[in-house]
């Protein structure tokens, strides 16, 4: 009989439509010089390499972070009651990309994958988003290895 925790883990086809369509958010955490997590929500969208990216601003702590040390755990959560919890965890290689162009395309990655745009509304976009990616950078994490669960599958039965 299958262990409570291979009932509830995730499919890779599973991780990829979850963490493909359905979710916005995630948290990364990056390890900070005093050795403490240093989490933080991101908005993200995931490449078809299965890459998951994001953008934060070159001088921010998270850049710091990463520089000494480009490991990261992101975790991808849903769910309110027990029964319903999804999750999973990426452990992740992160590569900080400073370039304008790959900056303002993640930007309107991320903004677009919740709300389908027309050509137009995206040049529209690419024109609001312009002045903040100056600023920025891309980070592109190239997953490890992943943690998963999903409740859902116990169907109530705990």
């Amino acid at each position: 009989m299958p262990s409570r925790r291979q009932l509830i883990q995730m499919t890779p086809q599973e991780i990829d439509a979850y963490l493909g369509a359905s979710q916005e958010r995630l948290i990364i955490v990056s390890n900070g010089k005093n050795g403490f997590p240093h989490p933080m929500p991101m908005n993200f969208y995931m490449d078809e390499g299965k890459n998951l990216w994001t953008t934060t601003f070159r001088k921010s702590q998270k850049v710091k972070n990463l520089e000494r040390d480009p490991r990261v755990a992101l975790l991808v959560e849903s769910g309110k009651d027990y029964a319903e919890l999804k999750a999973v965890i990426i452990y992740a290689q992160v590569e900080i990309i400073d370039d304008k162009d790959v900056v303002l395309d993640t930007l309107i990655k991320i903004a677009s994958k919740f709300f389908p745009r027309e050509q137009r509304q995206l040049d529209a976009v690419r024109a609001e988003v312009q002045s903040t990616a100056e600023k920025r950078v891309a980070l592109k994490c190239t997953p490890l290895s992943y943690v998963s669960w999903d409740h859902t599958k116990l169907e109530g039965h705990y």
